[in-house]
């Protein structure tokens, strides 16, 4: 199962009554945080979850209103006796936003451990998280991020046979364990049928519409995606500023084949997201929009 929440949804400022955008999964007892804005840490608070087993922060860009509340989240992190290492994922050049961030935050009981991205696109595997980040198109290098959990296939006794696999090694490949014995080496695959469905989210926000967009979001059983203005006639806007009006976002999503888009990151300036919502779904009928702490548990079908 992986535990979903969209901490905040706001852009460019938090409001008394929404916070900056933020998304926070977990996976068998690992949490992994996208974007870190200005007051990300009340959100977390307000929803009862913990920053003790965050392991994984992921940045999208540079911009204060995704970066700016990481002080306070490290040393939350730090007062909670947390000492595992914390790794951070973002653009080229997020060692040294890091730590003149820390500034105010110099002493951490935990090692960070960066990595930065330098190609258009990455994969990163960690914690069970199989992270793709694609560049997206944005003022700024800004890049988007599908958090995939795989699961293997199902144990198959005659293939473990057919490949003269000891019954006493099936266990352990079975789990995904590599055996070496002598001079054979003995892996997952040999007593394992097919990979099975597993799941897929995709995060994406201060961008203009692209294809890298579509080819990451491909099949993903939640699509987040910046919806900075709702109106119709706010493209000029969007335009000018690189983000995404609603029905571009509905259009995305129908061309990647999600099973459900989620609007987030609003212009300060969008008080009732709703009102819009209706010509999203006239593109892609399974669109919701985001507000603070909407969650969603996601299990792997049967």
């Amino acid at each position: 199962m992986l535990d979903l929440c969209l901490l905040g949804t706001g852009g460019m400022m938090p409001l008394p009554y929404r916070w900056l955008t933020s998304l926070m999964l977990r996976f068998n007892g690992s949490s992994l945080l996208i974007d870190c804005g200005e007051g990300t840490q009340i959100a977390i608070r307000e929803k009862g979850w913990s920053f003790r087993p965050l392991d994984i922060i992921c940045i999208t860009h540079f911009h204060g209103d995704h970066i700016s509340g990481l002080p306070g989240i490290l040393l939350a992190m730090g007062n909670s006796d947390r000492t595992e290492p914390l790794t951070m994922i973002g653009p080229k050049g997020l060692e040294k936003v890091v730590k003149a961030l820390r500034v105010i935050a110099p002493e951490l009981p935990f090692e960070i451990h960066f990595i930065e991205l330098t190609e258009p696109q990455q994969q990163i595997r960690i914690n069970g998280y199989v992270i793709d980040a694609f560049k997206v198109n944005h003022r700024v290098t800004c890049y988007g991020y599908s958090v995939s959990i795989e699961r293997a296939g199902l144990f198959d006794v005659e293939r473990a046979r057919a490949n003269e696999v000891a019954m006493k090694y099936w266990s352990r490949l079975q789990k995904g364990e590599t055996i070496t014995d002598g001079e054979r080496v003995y892996t997952p695959d040999m007593v394992l049928g097919p990979a099975r469905k597993g799941i897929k989210v995709t995060y994406t926000t201060d961008t203009r519409p692209t294809e890298s967009i579509v080819r990451n979001a491909q099949g993903s059983d939640l699509f987040i995606c910046e919806g900075m203005y709702g109106e119709k006639g706010d493209v000029n806007n969007a335009v000018k500023y690189r983000h995404m009006t609603f029905e571009e976002a509905g259009r995305l999503a129908k061309q990647a084949n999600v099973k459900e888009l989620w609007l987030t990151h609003y212009s300060p300036a969008l008080n009732k997201p709703e009102m819009y919502i209706d010509d999203v779904r006239r593109i892609f009928p399974n669109a919701w929009p985001g507000k603070d702490k909407k969650s969603l548990e996601l299990n792997f079908e049967e």
